[in-house]
């Protein structure tokens, strides 16, 4: 978080692992979407857990995007682009 605090008007788009060391990616989704002052930048959660409930806890947490690994780079980048609006 201490990034995030130091650069969120930099910041349009995180990528964020839902298993992490110290704090899971669910809490740092949470922090992000609670907060007037980060709640702009989008949250695309990757993860081997591919159960429905942990996509939905993702969604109901406001997770932007879910992408489950393994993936390509290939695929990232348009889920990214068309997260951003820029995927044709």
């Amino acid at each position: 978080m201490k990034i995030i605090e130091e650069n969120y008007d930099k910041i349009s788009l995180i990528l964020l692992d839902i298993m992490m060391p110290g704090q899971s990616g669910y809490s740092v989704l949470e922090e992000v979407k609670n907060s007037e002052k980060f709640k702009h930048i989008l949250v695309v959660l990757f993860t081997v857990k591919s159960f429905s409930e942990d996509v939905q806890k993702g969604k109901k947490l406001g997770a932007d995007a879910y992408i489950t690994k393994p993936f390509s780079g290939k695929e990232l980048l348009k889920r990214i682009k068309d997260i951003l609006g820029n995927g044709k």
